[in-house]
């Protein structure tokens, strides 16, 4: 599906590391943290070894406790509500937008202004069952889906009004601009995640942004096994992770990231040549990009069908043809454990299901030829067409 993009240089400096003793908390986790904070703007950039990790330890910084209530959208992958469900609070969800899949605004300022009235009002946006111990809303967590930044001029005064933690998972939108501002620093903290199939890759690992350096230090001990500044080896002040991003990853990450603009500008160019070809496939939408993203930071390619189409069966059709496709996403409401533990129902978030049933992802590298593009709409006009 994604094949990451190395060269010489990465490999070379994976192999250095492995010359040092230092293959755990060296300088090559020090130089990607200050190069990755330089990148985005941020005070502190801290390195774990997830987008999953990052996000819990916002979760953590954010003072979110059991029965609080955090604000996000069930249209994306499982990991930005289950750091949620970690701590033991409750995700609230809102629906999304039809174009983005981002959080719908609207939805989230009426959603928000219930939450914090309380009593009926309040109970409505609330999961059948699993919260009649509910607490307060605590923060929102905005989800930046394929690479789209969500509408922050519109989520950030909501949390600052309510005085509720921003937490930006841009874990797939690294490279990404908001009205001309680089995606990560929109909240009070972000996540960017490096996974093979990302912008930049890592192997595994992740990168917290913020400008709360009291947080940032919180999350540095965390991450550490809740070694706070000060502690000795066996000393722990804090129940913390072993979270950490070993050297040989900062290595490739600090490689990756110089190449970070010719990395953006392949995966953009692979995006455009599928954009122009799809526009003559019946019944098949390519992704919108709209106008307050003034960069897309292409992630994955993620095609929308015809409602008359069957999803299903296309893919089938081009999984026989060798052309691996995926659907994107299912929605996390109706994961059999959401629905075990919250009483999630099909119809729930209808915007979301209905991208969840016609959202296919196709092919996506920086590495990808026009010919294979080519290859992959030819295969695809065929079998919508069967």
């Amino acid at each position: 599906m994604s094949l990451p993009d190395l060269t010489a240089a990465e490999r070379e400096a994976v192999l250095s590391v492995l010359n040092t003793p230092n293959l755990s908390m060296g300088p090559q986790i020090t130089e990607f943290e200050r190069e990755f904070a330089r990148y985005t703007g941020a005070h502190d950039a801290i390195g774990v070894n997830s987008g999953t990790a990052g996000l819990h330890l916002c979760v953590r910084a954010a003072d979110i406790r059991p029965g609080d209530l955090v604000l996000t959208t069930p249209f994306s992958f499982v990991s930005s509500t289950n750091v949620i469900l970690f701590e033991k609070a409750i995700p609230v969800f809102v629906d999304v937008d039809s174009r983005t899949g981002n959080m719908d605004t609207a939805q989230a300022a009426r959603a928000v202004r219930d939450l914090a009235e309380g009593g009926n009002a309040a109970h409505r946006w609330l999961p059948r069952k699993g919260a009649e111990s509910a607490g307060k809303l605590k923060a929102i967590l905005a989800i930046d889906v394929f690479g789209q930044p969500a509408d922050y001029d519109q989520i950030r005064p909501l949390a600052e009004h309510y005085n509720l933690k921003l937490i930006e998972d841009c874990c797939e939108s690294l490279g990404a601009e908001y009205r001309s501002q680089r995606v990560g620093m929109q909240g009070d903290y972000g996540v960017f995640a490096f996974y093979p199939n990302k912008q930049i890759t890592t192997g595994e690992g992740g990168m917290i942004v913020t400008d709360d350096r009291e947080a940032a230090q919180l999350m540095r001990a965390l991450r550490n096994q809740g070694r706070a500044p000060g502690d000795t080896w066996l000393q722990h002040t804090h129940l913390g992770y072993n979270y950490r991003l070993d050297e040989m990853s900062a290595a490739l990450g600090v490689t990756q990231l110089r190449r970070i603009e010719e990395l953006l500008n392949k995966r953009q160019q692979v995006a455009d040549w599928y954009t122009a070809r799809l526009s003559r496939i019946d019944g098949v939408q390519a992704p919108v990009v709209v106008p307050e993203t003034t960069r897309a930071s292409w992630f994955v390619y993620v095609i929308r069908l015809a409602s008359r189409l069957d999803r299903d069966a296309i893919a089938a059709r081009l999984d026989e043809r060798r052309i691996p496709v995926r659907p994107y996403f299912l929605p996390i409401h109706l994961q059999p454990y959401m629905v075990e533990m919250f009483g999630y129902q099909a119809g729930d978030f209808p915007v979301t299901e209905d991208l969840g049933r016609r959202g296919l992802a196709l092919p996506f590298s920086g590495m990808m030829t026009e010919e294979q593009v080519d290859l992959v709409c030819r295969t695809l006009a065929d079998c919508t067409q069967g």
